[in-house]
This record gives C-alpha cells, sequence and structure tokens, in this order.
C-alpha cells in the first residue's frame, strides 16, 4: 500500500462529485483527502483526491471513475511524480504572544506567517505537506489552540508530455 494523488479532469456538472465518491463507497476505499477547482482548460475542472491503495487498486479505480458520465480523463501518480501543497490555518489566543517571543520564534522555525490579529485571536496560515502542518499543530496544542483546519492537497503533475498531450486532445475535441 502507498499514496496516489489521483487527477480527474471533468465538465463542471452538479451530482457529478457524489457519482465520482460512490466510486469510491463501493469500493470501501476512503479518500485522505479531496479538493476540487477549475484547470488550466477553459471549461475543464478538476479533482485531486489521494487515496492509499496498492498499484492494482489504483489503476482499476481509475478506470472506474473514466467510466462516468462527464469525466474527461482520469490519471494517477506516486509521490515522486508530484509536486504537492496543503495550506492550514490556525487561530491561536493572541494572549500567547505576550508570553515573551516563543509563539514568534515558533512560527519563524515552521515558516508561518500570520494572516490576522485580533484582541481575542491571532490567525497563523502554514503551508506545506501534511506532516509539516501536523507538526506546527502540535507544537501550537501546547500553548493553547481555539480552531485547526487544513486544505486538501494541490498538485502539479510532473510528467509534462503525457499530461499536455491529453489537455491538447481535450481542447481539439471538446472546445472546437
Amino acid at each position: 500500500m502507498k499514496e496516489f494523488t489521483i487527477t480527474v479532469f471533468s465538465e463542471n456538472k452538479t451530482g457529478l462529485i457524489s457519482r465520482i465518491v460512490s466510486v469510491f463507497t463501493r469500493r470501501h476505499i476512503n479518500i485522505e483527502s479531496l479538493t476540487t477547482s477549475k484547470a488550466a482548460t477553459k471549461g475543464i475542472h478538476r479533482f485531486t483526491i489521494v487515496v492509499i491503495l496498492t498499484e492494482e487498486q489504483v489503476r482499476k479505480l481509475v478506470a472506474q471513475i473514466d467510466k462516468q458520465v462527464d469525466v474527461i480523463k482520469a490519471f494517477y501518480y506516486d509521490e515522486t511524480q508530484i509536486i504537492h501543497q496543503e495550506v492550514a490555518l490556525y487561530k491561536v489566543p493572541t494572549s500567547a504572544f505576550t508570553n515573551g517571543n516563543s509563539l514568534e520564534k515558533l512560527i519563524r522555525k515552521h515558516n508561518a506567517r500570520i494572516l490576522e490579529i485580533e484582541p481575542e485571536f491571532t490567525v497563523i496560515e502554514k503551508t506545506g505537506h501534511a506532516e509539516e502542518t501536523e507538526a506546527l499543530l502540535h507544537e501550537l496544542e501546547k500553548i493553547g489552540i481555539y480552531e485547526f483546519v487544513r486544505s486538501g492537497r494541490i498538485a502539479i503533475i510532473k510528467p509534462m508530455e503525457m499530461l499536455n498531450t491529453y489537455l491538447k486532445s481535450i481542447e481539439s475535441t471538446h472546445f472546437n
């Protein structure tokens, strides 16, 4: 078992996310992360899904996703084929800053930044891999934390030729 990132290109249709998730549900596969956005190609939507499976399982899963109406194409990649990030936000008590400069040092150590300071709370942002945002969370829990949220994975694919060739074929087939 290893971590794979699945990228699904589709038209932006109502109910498609439900149909895609049902492919996972029927196979009893847990989704570690799911992010959606528009793609670089006009009119195309992109799903980025993280799963932990064997390569055979992910290959079959992607084939099932490909069969869904409104899915243009699905691909899967391992960790070496992508560049990825997540964004995490932490809400901490502003009073934590009055206890010396330890919180300030902690923020610098983790390459995080302060987004907003209010009288009751301060919001900190950290981008990175899940283990990096988790590490900051564990340290902030010692100080006190009101809220924590992390986005799903966003990923850029390293193998340029395959993706660009496919996207050009999508443009010429669907939008000309």
